[in-house]
C-alpha cells in the first residue's frame, strides 16, 4: 500500500506537469485519454492466453479460431471504450456554498457535440465518486461531485477524473482534469442561540429605521425590500409591486458584532452570529455585521445574507484546503 500510494503520487505529478492547469472549457482529446485493462479485463486476457496454449497443444483449429475471435472482440471493446470519452467538452458549472458539516457540491457540465451517445461516464476525485451518467448525442449532462466538509473556509478541488468502463467493463479509460474548483463553506449555525444584544441605536452603531406603528402609504418596490411589507392587494389590482410604508417610533436595526457574540471560542461565536443572520434573513429583517477590520452596513435580503456569511467564513483564514 505504501509503494502504491507513492507510485500514484508520482504518476499524478507527471500528468499535472504534462497537461498543466485547465482554464475554461476543456475538450477531451485523444492525447489526454489514458486506458488500461480492468481486473475483469486482466482475467479475460489470462483466459485467452490459457485458451491459446490449450489450442496449440492439441492442434485444435476450432479452439484457435474461438481464441482469436475473442481477442478481436477485446480489441474492438478497447477502441469503443476509448472513443466513449473522445471529443467530450467539460466545463465548470458553479458551486453552492454549504454550511460546515454539509457536502460541498462541485458541478461539472459534460457536453456531447458528436452524433453518437456516450454511456456510463463516471466522475471521481480523491474525496468522492459519483454514479455514472449517460449523454445523448448533441446534449449535455451535469456531473456533481460531493465532498464532505468539517470546517468553514475555502475548499478547493484541484484534480478530478472523468472515466468510463463502457461497453463490457474490460477496460477503463479516463481523463484527468485540473480545473481548480473552489467552494466557500459557511460556518455552521449554532443549534440554539439567545436573542442578539439589543442595538443601541445610531450612537452605538445601530441603524435607525421607521417603525411599523401606523400605515403611511405605498412606495415602489426595490430589490431587498422585506417581502412581508409588499402590498399584495395593490399588486392584484394594478399588476405592479408596491411596498407599504409605516410611520412611528424609530426602531434600531441590529448590527451583529463579533465582540458581543456569546461563546467559548472564535468558532462558537461565529456559529452564533451565523444563526442570527440565518434567522434574521428568514424573517425578512434588515441587519448588518461588524468584524475586526470590517463592517457591513445594514441591508435586508438574500444577497446581504450571502455577503455576511461569506465574511464569517473567511474571517481569520489565509489559505484554502485542498481535496
Amino acid at each position: 500500500m505504501r509503494w502504491t500510494g507513492f507510485f500514484r503520487r508520482r504518476v499524478h505529478a507527471w500528468i499535472q506537469r504534462r497537461q498543466g492547469p485547465d482554464r475554461g472549457p476543456v475538450t477531451l482529446r485523444r492525447g489526454r485519454i489514458y486506458i488500461l485493462p480492468t481486473r475483469l479485463g486482466a482475467a479475460f486476457g489470462a483466459m485467452l492466453f490459457a485458451m491459446l496454449l490449450g489450442a496449440l497443444n492439441y492442434s485444435n483449429n476450432l479452439a484457435l479460431g474461438l481464441t482469436f475471435l475473442l481477442a478481436s472482440l477485446s480489441l474492438v471493446t478497447m477502441q469503443a471504450c476509448h472513443r466513449n470519452l473522445e471529443a467530450l467538452i467539460a466545463r465548470e458549472a458553479g458551486t453552492e456554498p454549504p454550511f460546515a458539516g454539509q457536502d460541498a457540491v462541485f458541478q461539472l457540465a459534460l457536453a456531447n457535440p458528436g452524433g453518437a451517445a456516450r454511456f456510463d461516464l463516471e466522475a471521481a476525485s480523491a474525496a468522492a465518486e459519483e454514479p455514472p451518467v449517460s449523454i445523448a448525442a448533441g446534449s449535455e449532462a451535469m456531473v456533481r461531485l460531493r465532498v464532505a466538509t468539517r470546517r468553514r473556509g475555502w475548499v478547493t478541488l484541484d484534480r478530478l477524473e472523468i472515466a468510463t468502463r463502457y461497453p463490457y467493463g474490460l477496460f477503463r479509460a479516463w481523463v484527468v482534469l485540473h480545473p481548480v474548483l473552489s467552494c466557500l463553506v459557511y460556518p455552521r449555525p449554532a443549534a440554539a442561540a439567545p436573542p442578539p444584544p439589543p442595538a443601541p441605536g445610531e450612537a452605538g452603531g445601530g441603524v435607525a429605521r421607521r417603525g411599523d406603528d401606523d400605515f403611511a402609504g405605498l412606495k415602489d418596490y426595490h430589490p431587498g425590500d422585506p417581502p412581508r411589507h409588499i402590498a399584495w392587494k395593490a399588486y392584484a389590482r394594478s399588476g405592479e409591486l408596491f411596498v407599504k410604508e409605516f410611520s412611528g417610533a424609530a426602531e434600531p436595526v441590529p448590527i451583529f458584532d463579533l465582540e458581543q457574540a456569546p461563546g467559548d471560542d472564535l468558532e462558537a461565536r461565529l456559529s452564533m452570529i451565523a444563526r442570527w443572520i440565518v434567522d434574521a434573513c428568514a424573517r425578512g429583517e434588515t441587519f448588518g455585521l461588524r468584524l475586526p477590520g470590517l463592517e457591513i452596513p445594514a441591508q435586508p435580503g438574500e444577497q446581504q445574507r450571502r455577503h455576511c456569511l461569506a465574511a464569517l467564513a473567511e474571517f481569520g483564514l489565509d489559505r484554502p484546503a485542498h481535496v
